[in-house]
This record gives structure tokens, C-alpha cells and sequence, in this order.
């Protein structure tokens, strides 16, 4: 599983949120510490480049947030970044810098690197994004199973079990997902992989690599 922590997927330099990350092995270990972590945070931004809206919600005052979009805290709206109409953000979120949350699109305990973009129609509730990973439109983290059970992740053989009811995709830097896709509870996506469109996923897919059509997985050329 060494492929999959912490240092194997992400550039910690292209999120406001590296000091959560700190002393942890794998990425969902910080999903019940981000409610923490942006009360923490937010108090402590400076006033000349944040601005408080509203109960725990701090926005940068380069993003652009469209009236329409909601806001709930506690959240962190970093430079940059573009909420779009009517995106739904419940809480406990943090986006990025130069991010984009889409239309219609709906945010819940998550962690956005820079650069992100979930631009259309997606449900992302309890992931991590690493730098400008990319959800085409309509494609999802499901992040409960349907027995309730607690998330397994696993890899082949090797599996850890992460004591976590609720847990989205962890998506590496540079990952694409293509439209309508689900990401199952317990996926993990390694660097620079492509996932087709209408895909399925469960499990892990190495870094480098293209998930295609049928669950096959090949090394990118």
C-alpha cells in the first residue's frame, strides 16, 4: 500500500491544508479532522487577502463566488478560486486556490488541492483531491456502502481497514475521471491515471495508469 499514502499522491505545497496532513500515513485520515482544522485555520488568514462571511466562512477576496452558490461553514474559499451558480457547499470544505466548483455541483467534508476542478453536476462529499485533478460532468465520489459497513480499502490482497462509515475517492495530482463516473467508497487513485467515462471504480489504481472500459487497467504509453 505504499503507493497510496500520503507522500505517493499528493504535492503538499498546492494546498493551504498541508499542516492537516502532517504526521498522517494515508490520506483518509484527515477526513474527521477537516471541521477542526478550518475552525482552527480560518481565524488566523490574514484580513488583507480574506474576508469572513457570514459564521466560519472565509473567502479570499480574489475568488469569485456567484450569488447563487451557498456557502456553509465551517469553509475556506482560497485565492483565486470560482464557485459557480448555484453550488452547493455544506460544510467542512476546503477549495483551493485557482479551483473551480461547477454548477449544481455539491461539496461535503473535503479537501480541494489548487487547481481542482469539479465543474459540472458532481456529488463530492468526503475525498481528498490532490492538485489539479479533474471530474468530468455528472461524476461522483460515493462515499457510504450500501450495508453501511465500515470502508475497506483495498489493493489486490492487501487491504487496510480505515474505521470510516463515510469515505469519498482520494484522487492524486494530475487524475482525470471521466464523465458519469462513480467512484466507490474505499477507491484510491494513484498520479497522472485516467479513468474512461461511465466507469465503475472500486479499489486502487496505480499511479500512471488508464482505467478503462470493463474495469481493465493498463500503464499509460
Amino acid at each position: 500500500m505504499d503507493a497510496y499514502k500520503i507522500s505517493e499522491l499528493f504535492d503538499l505545497n498546492e494546498t493551504i491544508a498541508a499542516e492537516l496532513f502532517a504526521g498522517k500515513e494515508y490520506p483518509w485520515e484527515v477526513l474527521p479532522l477537516i471541521k477542526d482544522f478550518i475552525l482552527k485555520l480560518g481565524p488566523t488568514l490574514d484580513p488583507a487577502v480574506y474576508e469572513q462571511r457570514g459564521e466560519d466562512v472565509w473567502v479570499a477576496k480574489s475568488a469569485k463566488v456567484f450569488d447563487s452558490a451557498y456557502l456553509g461553514g465551517p469553509c475556506i474559499i482560497d485565492e483565486d478560486a470560482e464557485v459557480r451558480q448555484c453550488a452547493f457547499i455544506r460544510g467542512s470544505a476546503i477549495v483551493g486556490k485557482g479551483a473551480v466548483v461547477g454548477n449544481s455541483t455539491e461539496l461535503k467534508n473535503v479537501v480541494l488541492f489548487n487547481k481542482v476542478q469539479v465543474p459540472h453536476y458532481n456529488y463530492v462529499g468526503d475525498p481528498v483531491l490532490g492538485f489539479k485533478a479533474h471530474m468530468g460532468a455528472g461524476s461522483i465520489t460515493s462515499n457510504v456502502k450500501s450495508d453501511k459497513t465500515l470502508v475497506v480499502v483495498k489493493d489486490g490482497a492487501e487491504q487496510i481497514e480505515t474505521g470510516l462509515k463515510k469515505f469519498g475517492a482520494m484522487l492524486g495530482d494530475n487524475v482525470e475521471v471521466g464523465c458519469n463516473s462513480v467512484l466507490n467508497p474505499g477507491t484510491v487513485i494513484g498520479r497522472n491515471s485516467n479513468i474512461y467515462p461511465v466507469s465503475c471504480v472500486r479499489g486502487c489504481v496505480p499511479a500512471g495508469s488508464i482505467f478503462k472500459t470493463g474495469g481493465v487497467i493498463v500503464n499509460k504509453r
